[in-house]
């Protein structure tokens, strides 16, 4: 929806101009779990949005990450991340976003079953940089359009993901790592699922992957990386739900080689040993570095 995209960009920059004065004097944090933070600028931030969501759609349903739940049974929602990067914010790192991405659902559609994604918003207010795209109407920064990157292989691709907050023992992801390391032209991992879908839309990133992510993260970038001509799925190929807990997107053209490397990794095939430090050091040398 076109028409949603100016008010929705009006209210992430003013969400993000929050953001930016909590940054710049510090924040209080707490924990939502273990190792799960959240701040005051996460719950302001949320509550300035959903206030202004509500007097523009009194007739959209809100879903935001701090807890507000509001309609959702209705035509249009809201997935809202009032700040997606909560961990580099109280760090001082500077990586983080505002993430509004509006979904349409069919009459009588059960509450758990995806609609589709017809606008979203990224805004990144340290750089000043809005990521944006509506259904059938492409993707744009700055208003600019965007479009992935032209990478045919993984060798040649600089991609990124993102480790989870929460039981990090349990995730095999480090495992991913070491293989997309070891066959890329290098992996990133800035903090932020937003801001590395929005990568990709826009050509900085030619492939993101991630274990464990929410409906809030991934809203919007599932849009923007779609109409930036780039494909996003799970991790199998599957079409991508809003409730997976997995996320895959790539320019579209090194996706069948990582798919092929996943499949791999889980059948526990090509896994690469991990060389001790002594090896490695005998690598470098022979390599005469």
């Amino acid at each position: 929806m076109q028409e949603f995209l100016p008010i929705a960009e009006s209210v992430a920059r003013e969400a993000g101009a929050l953001l930016r004065t909590y940054y710049e004097r510090g924040v209080t944090t707490e924990y939502k779990g273990d190792v799960d933070l959240v701040t005051e600028a996460d719950r302001a931030s949320e509550a300035l949005i959903t206030s202004r969501l509500r007097d523009a759609f009194p007739d959209h349903g809100v879903y935001g990450e701090e807890g507000t739940r509001s309609g959702l049974e209705r035509e249009f929602r809201w997935y809202v991340d009032p700040l997606d990067g909560t961990t580099n914010f109280a760090h001082g790192f500077p990586a983080f976003c505002v993430v509004l991405g509006c979904e349409r659902r069919a009459a009588g559609l059960p509450a758990d079953v995806d609609g589709e994604m017809v606008a979203g918003v990224i805004y990144d207010p340290l750089r000043d940089e809005m990521f944006s795209a509506a259904r059938g109407g492409g993707a744009h920064l700055n208003g600019r359009p965007i479009h992935v990157s032209n990478a045919k292989l993984l060798q040649e691709s600089l991609i990124a993901t993102g480790f989870p907050s929460q039981k990090r023992h349990r995730s095999p992801n480090v495992h991913f790592y070491q293989e997309f390391t070891l066959r890329s032209h290098g992996v990133r991992r800035a903090g932020s699922a937003a801001l590395d879908l929005a990568y990709v839309a826009c050509g900085r990133l030619d492939g993101y992957w991630e274990f464990i992510l929410n409906p809030w993260d991934t809203s919007a970038g599932y849009l923007l990386v779609e109409e930036a001509g780039g494909t996003i799925t799970h991790f199998d190929g599957g079409k991508f739900t809003l409730d997976s807990r997995e996320v895959f997107a790539t320019n579209g053209l090194i996706h069948a080689e990582m798919k092929h490397l996943f499949e791999q990794m889980f059948a526990g095939r090509g896994l690469e040993p991990i060389p001790t430090p002594a090896e490695f050091a005998a690598r470098r040398r022979a390599e005469g570095r």
